[in-house]
């Protein structure tokens, strides 16, 4: 019998269409907030002298108060153990994502998150720093595992893309947060208090609360519901999110039988008992899936996305402001500003994303961010090499307005499309663990850059720089010839873009097109036969369910 309502308090009860996508959007951007003020919130707190001493890594200077680390390997390490345990958090996220359901995985990972903020706000040693970075790492993982797939699975195909973006605006609204939040402290007790540390940390731990504390009243995908043969529950939250009138509700009965169709087709795909994450990455029993090649793109392309530069301009972009001429105080002045322009050039990815695509937008954000850092990287060297304290002055500037243009660029296109793309090419029935492998390719790439960039610039300087560029340019023809468009395409379409014997995108949207045109046929057939013209789910099958 078909769903009235879903039982208890449930958001998707009261709001239906925009409104309730946009109830869902909120809750899981605040999730992504999260994400952006965890990762954002380690560089103020590197530099507080109560943590450095309890740590053991370093001092500050007495005169110029400035941190002096003596043991750079401990300070990295503290840092990058946190990238370990997003590694194997995504892995825990995508495997109990597909057993248990989305909403269910939220809250265990909410609950991993809580544990790790509590332990390193309460750190009294850098043994105990190092573990509770690692658990709250595990937590972030599960988050960053199961949040995009639970948001594109029920955001529409036509709008899913800024679903996302407007997500990842939150995220680098969590870094500016976390940063002016340190800044500020840091004039409390001239920067020597333990609150100036604890607090930042501790802080966390309130959207962490209030995600745990809502999830549980918002509907769960349902994809996954059909997937666990609940469709009475999810044809229903289809219904709301789609509309329950008219053209609406001829459109989320279509779209609930194609999830339907699709399910049963991977079902019958993919070889019993092959869904493991040792089979997903060398594809073993995935017949004309071919998740073990969606796997390889999703982890590189989250690699290429700490290649392309972001990583390298946060670690030595306080050196090009201090070049420029600006003192540690301005520069702190400086480095803000330039996240505050970061959050706001991701609204450019809103607008453009599901216009322009995917791919275009890695395209321009390559040859603006390669362009970027090329310059970026010779004024810093003619600031080195300037025999006067004004041409210093001007070619730092000079270099800094770069690093502005970068992370704008940035913002606007690499940050968002390497987490939209994982979310959405996998199968229905390996979804969460195949948005797991994306991120398992960002912590693979964000760990690695952490501790090779300080001895990259180290040994070659601003020409780590150049490196990054190059990586920039090089990514231009891998995009095009391995990455198939995702954008304006069902969730349901993506096993037909992945359909092709060759990884090439020619191939690939040569079978697409061939594919799509068989099953329209199909379905045209099947509507002439049983008079369907719509083709869709009818309202004599709801009853079915």
């Amino acid at each position: 019998m078909a769903y009235e309502r879903l039982p208890g308090f449930n958001v998707a009860n009261h709001y239906e269409k925009k409104k309730l996508l946009i109830a869902i959007n909120c809750i899981a951007a605040l999730s992504i907030f999260f994400f952006g003020y965890d990762q954002g919130m380690m560089a103020g707190v590197n530099n507080a002298k109560n943590y450095i001493d309890l740590m053991g890594y370093g001092y500050v200077d007495p005169d110029t108060q400035e941190p002096v680390v003596t043991d750079s390997l401990l300070q990295g390490g503290i840092v990058s153990v946190y990238y370990l345990g997003t590694l194997f958090g995504c892995l825990i996220g995508g495997f109990v994502g597909d057993k248990v359901g989305r909403i269910k995985t939220i809250a265990f990972g909410c609950v991993w998150a809580l544990i790790g903020a509590s332990l390193q706000t309460s750190a009294q040693s850098h043994q105990w720093m190092i573990c509770a970075r690692a658990v709250n790492g595990i937590g972030t993982g599960i988050l960053n595992a199961i949040i995009p797939v639970w948001a594109t699975e029920t955001a529409e195909h036509t709008s899913r893309g800024q679903f996302i973006a407007i997500e990842f605006t939150l995220n680098i609204f969590g870094v500016v947060v976390a940063y002016w939040l340190e800044f500020g402290l840091s004039y409390i007790d001239g920067g020597a208090s333990a609150f100036r540390w604890r607090f930042p940390i501790a802080f966390q731990i309130i959207p962490l609360l209030f995600l745990f504390a809502a999830v549980w009243f918002f509907p769960e995908s349902p994809r996954w519901l059909v997937k666990m043969d609940r469709h009475d529950e999810a044809l229903y939250i289809l219904k709301r999110l789609r509309g329950g009138e008219g053209a609406d509700l001829a459109r989320a009965r279509k779209e609930f039988g194609e999830i339907r169709e699709i399910a049963a087709l991977e079902l019958t795909e993919a070889a019993q008992g092959k869904n493991s994450y040792f089979h997903m990455l060398f594809g073993i029993g995935s017949g004309e899936l071919h998740t073990g090649r969606r796997v390889q793109l999703v982890i590189w392309l989250q690699i290429l996305q700490e290649w392309v530069g972001i990583a390298g301009v946060t670690v030595y972009a306080p050196e090009i402001f201090r070049m420029a001429g600006f003192d540690t105080a301005k520069s702190q002045w400086i480095s803000g500003l330039n996240n505050i322009f970061y959050m706001f050039a991701t609204l450019v990815c809103v607008f453009t994303l599901d216009r322009i695509g995917r791919r275009w937008t890695l395209y321009w954000g390559a040859v603006g961010q390669g362009t970027a850092l090329f310059l970026a990287g010779g004024f810093s060297r003619l600031a080195q090499d300037a025999a006067s304290s004004s041409q210093k002055s001007s070619y730092g500037a000079a270099a800094a307005s770069f690093v502005f243009i970068f992370t704008s660029v940035f913002g606007a296109t690499w940050l968002t499309v390497p987490w939209l793309y994982p979310a959405e090419i996998f199968p229905l029935q390996v979804r969460a663990k195949g948005n797991a492998w994306g991120v398992f390719g960002w912590s693979i790439g964000n760990g690695w850059l952490t501790l090779l960039c300080p001895v990259m610039f180290e040994a070659i300087g601003e020409n780590t720089l150049h490196i990054f560029a190059a990586c920039n340019f090089l990514a231009i023809p891998i995009v095009w010839a391995l990455y198939p468009e995702s954008n304006q395409r069902t969730l349901e379409e993506m096993d037909f873009l992945f359909a092709a014997p060759t990884p090439w995108t020619w191939d690939a949207e040569r079978t697409f097109k061939r594919l799509k045109a068989e099953k329209e046929e199909d379905q045209a057939a099947a509507a002439a036969k049983t008079g369907n013209v719509s083709g869709g789910y009818t309202e004599e099958e709801d009853a079915k369910v």
